[in-house]
């Protein structure tokens, strides 16, 4: 039966010897891909899909709900969904309507 010090040891050259294999197989794929992108002329937007990823990049607001209310004081506005805003809580909403 090994020791825990002998254990140790063998770890460390394990762990030692996964760096070494994934650094050259790291850099067998990185020349790969460049020789591939040097072929083709890729760009990083071909690749990586640059402005169709997600609703952000697509032109979606934040807010999918038009607002209903203004403050003309601030321009700010809300949705009429959730807790009302404080230039609005308590007052009469008709003459905050859009």
């Amino acid at each position: 039966m090994s020791t825990l010090a002998e254990l140790i040891k063998q770890r460390e050259a394990l762990e030692a010897q996964i760096a070494q294999v994934r650094q050259t197989k790291l850099a067998d794929a990185i020349g790969k891909v460049r020789a591939l992108v040097a072929e083709y002329g890729l760009t990083a937007e071909d690749i990586f899909g640059g402005s169709k990823r997600g609703p952000k990049a697509a032109g979606a607001s934040k807010n999918p709900f038009a607002p209903k209310y203004r403050d003309a004081a601030t321009g700010h506005t809300w949705t009429g969904r959730g807790k009302a805003p404080k230039w609005i809580d308590g007052k009469d909403r008709a003459q905050f309507v859009i």
